[in-house]
């Protein structure tokens, strides 16, 4: 096989057993048959019937854990569901290789169609981001309100940091790092993943550490990890490639859906400096930010997440602003009235809720290791 090549990875029907991804507490996971893939999907108990449903979408070399934080946030707001991509989580491979955004977003709406639960609120992270975009623009009807916390757009200047998991699309690069990583332990790769995706990693737990680790374990023995990996990384570069209608800025332009845009000041993935023009794309959006946060928000300040969430749903009437509690009312995300959506005094009122969010959160594993071990390399 040359250097150039992927390894050969076996049907999905005859891919050795591998233990499940971990739950959390009065979580559970089921399996969703569709045609051409099989999803799996983590969900939580709602508080109570008749919520709005919500679909939550990780991002590159994530899982559906990645949301564990935030779900019981909004357990009395949304009945939550959170998916595996194909290749990601417990979720095998698509039938067709198809790594794409486009790909995923097809998954994406197939689950949506077989399950009967749109519209919802659907929130997408990096990866998952430039999918509910694609989402959002191609089925409106599926779609209430988007949230992308870091979404993967088009950048002129990508950060140098966020090289290497670029280098994963070039063909024979993800071969060539495997070797020369062979020697490194889950736990290096885990912590170098950490050192690029958060913002702080010594918010991280020791639970949340060995939960990562145990993961990332679990990853390596993934018979299709890397393919996965790799062929998603190409379907990122390729859609930033694309242009005309099938650009993701245009397809932003689109979106009809109220758009809750987070980001993070410290996130080595995704600029900063992207927040604005989102803002301006999403014609009806609103804009946190969030310094001290890196690619996770989610994570890292799941309160944060989860209060300007609520105040989306208040701004759009579907949820009363007795529903809030007076702290989370006090740190609202403000939206522009034209269109602009950008928050008054940026830095002040993201540090207020980054502060806000600091009694929780990086407790769940796998954070999204854009790059795996890739993370590791540039992470230390």
């Amino acid at each position: 096989m040359s250097s150039t090549e992927l390894p050969f990875v076996p049907p999905a029907n005859v891919l050795p057993r591998v233990a499940p991804v971990g739950i959390e507490e009065d979580e559970r996971l089921r399996t969703v048959e569709l045609p051409g893939i099989t999803l799996s999907v983590r969900s939580r108990s709602p508080a109570r019937e008749g919520l709005p449903p919500a679909l939550y979408v990780h991002g590159l070399g994530g899982s559906s854990r990645n949301w564990s934080a935030l779900m019981p946030l909004l357990d009395g707001v949304v009945d939550g569901e959170a998916v595996d991509l194909p290749g990601f989580g417990d979720s095998p491979p698509p039938d067709d290789g198809d790594y794409s955004v486009t790909g995923h977003a097809r998954a994406v709406i197939r689950l949506l169609d077989a399950s009967g639960r749109g519209p919802v609120h659907l929130m997408g992270n990096s990866l998952g981001g430039a999918v509910t975009t694609r989402v959002a623009a191609l089925r409106p009807d599926l779609v209430r309100t988007l949230t992308l916390v870091s979404p993967a757009l088009p950048e002129l200047r990508v950060q140098r940091t966020a090289l290497p998991t670029g280098l994963l699309a070039v063909p024979g690069v993800t071969a060539l790092f495997t070797r020369l990583t062979r020697e490194w332990t889950a736990e290096q790769r885990v912590r170098g993943v950490m050192a690029l995706c958060y913002g702080d990693p010594g918010r991280v737990t020791d639970e949340g550490l060995r939960n990562a680790v145990g993961e990332m374990e679990r990853r390596l023995r993934l018979p299709y990890f890397w393919d996965a990996m790799s062929r998603s990384a190409r379907g990122i570069v390729d859609a930033y490639t694309l242009g005309g209608q099938h650009g993701l800025w245009r397809q932003a332009e689109r979106v009809l859906a109220p758009t809750l845009l987070i980001y993070g000041g410290r996130d080595q993935l995704v600029g900063f400096r992207m927040a604005q023009r989102a803002a301006r794309a999403f014609r009806d959006s609103r804009l946190l930010t969030l310094p001290d946060a890196g690619h996770v928000a989610m994570m890292e300040y799941p309160e944060s997440v989860a209060t300007a969430f609520r105040e989306l749903l208040v701004d759009t009437g579907e949820l009363e602003t007795g529903s809030m509690t007076e702290a989370e009312a006090g740190a609202g995300v403000e939206a522009g009235g034209d269109g602009g959506a950008l928050t008054g005094a940026e830095a002040d009122h993201g540090n207020r809720a980054s502060e806000a969010g600091t009694g929780g959160g990086a407790r769940g594993s796998g954070p999204e290791t854009g790059g795996a071990s890739f993370g590791a390399s540039t992470g230390g």
